[in-house]
């Protein structure tokens, strides 16, 4: 009878409970989220690890056609590590990082975060990767440091979601000063650039932040310290154990020679850093990929593709570069085999014209191919490319067999399955299959970096 009342009692509290929770819900705006829960094993399953990341001359950008950037390339070696591709989601500000990862929407943020009571509520954070200090920059009056004296009542622009405001407030209760801080959405580099221009007098950003631009501009400073140096983190869900493990696991291995060399290639080589960001050829400066975008835009819309895509599949083929030929024989900045230049009528495979006409004559002719059999674009794009790569007769033999054992035909996933299995004599052996042995992971790595490089082409360069 006991355990009968508690039972009873636990069921009325919960239905309660529930409507409380609808009431304010209702009432109030509040919103009761279930915490989203995926570790390791499941980053595994999905095969594909999400970080947010920052787009900026030192995280994450595009230099004529390739992804650059100390996150990114610290990312990359991760993917490796643990098995996985890497989906590299570009947030707008930090608030948004926060908010992706407990929604779900990426699994670790990989930005230099500086760790605190407040964000430790929300986040668990990894092993140190170093330390920063956050730094005042400004334009200098005369050749001498900036202080806080020269600052007086003026304004202070500083990144929404950053520690800056919290730290200036400090120094403001510190050193009796009246001076406004302003939160902006811009990134520290946007706000870099505004000080540069004139736009506004000050700013805050991360020391190496600070001296890779500051080197920029003449009469810049960047000397005024704001906040000593902290240790600076990435950050994991709380219910995410194993990855936290295994991302601390990783960071041990790498402290010594990979953090860096990274480091110093980002941070300490400002020239050649410039170089690379202020070039038209940056997703930075220029919004250009390479010197050939006009005339990849063109041919693009005769395929109905976005310019993007096929810009990720010229540098994929030959880095942009029209004197490229690779060991098959196959010139120009697509590629092209002799039969498939004299098939579609290009004399001089080096010239860029010619090179993305015939190509796009060539891809038109594997679109019109696999249409019937796959009427939805983004699954048809994906049989086009794999059999731009591998040919279309090895694409189909995959086809074939997905037919055979039941699989959906017009699902990439399921024929990639079986073009994976063409280098298996029981599968290219089979009646059905028609081209024989083929090393079919081949071509299905190729459609997956190649759209992941289109992914990022699409989130750093403008259409």
């Amino acid at each position: 009878m006991k355990n009968t009342l508690i039972r009873f009692l636990s069921v009325i509290a919960l239905l309660l409970f529930g409507v409380q929770c609808t009431f304010l819900e209702n009432k109030l705006g509040f919103v009761f989220k279930e915490p989203f829960v995926l570790d390791l094993d499941g980053i595994k399953v999905r095969g594909t690890i999400r970080a947010a990341v920052d787009n900026n001359s030192t995280s994450y950008y595009i230099y004529r056609g390739r992804r650059m950037g100390y996150e990114y390339e610290l990312l990359r070696d991760l993917g490796k590590r643990l098995g996985v591709q890497v989906e590299y989601v570009v947030v707008s500000d930090i608030e948004s990082a926060f908010d992706q990862l407990e929604e779900g929407k990426v699994d670790l943020i990989a930005m230099n975060l500086e760790q605190n009571e407040e964000r430790a509520k929300r986040v668990a954070f990894s092993r140190s990767l170093g330390s920063m200090s956050s730094v005042i920059v400004g334009m200098k009056p005369i050749e001498k440091p900036v202080t806080w004296q020269e600052i007086g009542n003026d304004t202070v622009f500083v990144r929404k979601g950053t520690v800056y405001k919290t730290q200036l407030e400090r120094i403001q209760d510190s050193l009796n000063l009246d001076f406004a801080v302003i939160e902006s959405p811009e990134h520290e580099e946007t706000l870099i650039d505004q000080v540069a221009d004139r736009k506004i007098k000050w700013t805050v950003a991360d020391k190496n932040i600070a001296q890779a631009n500051v080197t920029y501009y003449e009469g810049m400073d960047a000397s005024l310290k704001v906040a000593e140096e902290g240790e600076v983190a990435w950050a994991v869900r709380q219910n995410s154990p194993q990855l936290l493990e295994e991302l601390n696991t990783w960071l041990d291995d790498k402290k010594k020679r990979l953090i860096p060399d990274l480091y110093s290639k980002y941070f300490q080589s400002s020239r050649n850093n410039f170089y690379r960001t202020n070039s038209p050829y940056s997703s930075l400066a220029g919004n250009k990929i390479s010197v050939y975008d006009d005339i990849i835009k063109e041919s693009a819309g005769d395929l109905g593709w976005d310019w993007r895509l096929l810009a990720a599949l010229v540098y994929k083929e030959s880095g942009f570069d029209t004197t490229a030929i690779s060991y098959a024989g196959a010139e120009g900045l697509l590629q092209l085999m002799p039969v498939t230049l004299e098939r579609f009528g290009v004399t001089n495979p080096n010239d860029p014209v010619q090179s993305l006409k015939g190509g796009v004559k060539y891809l038109q002719y594997l679109d019109k191919f696999w249409r019937e059999r796959v009427p939805d674009t983004n699954e048809r794009i994906r049989f086009i490319l794999a059999s731009y790569n591998i040919g279309q007769g090895h694409v189909e033999d995959a086809w074939r067999l997905a037919m055979k054992y039941g699989r959906n035909t017009q699902s990439w996933k399921d024929v990639a399955f079986f073009l994976n299995l063409k280098s298996d004599p029981e599968y290219y052996r089979d009646p059905v299959v028609k081209s024989g042995y083929a090393k079919g992971h081949i071509a299905v790595n190729y459609v997956r970096d190649l759209l992941g490089l289109f992914d990022s082409y699409k989130a750093l360069v403008e259409p």
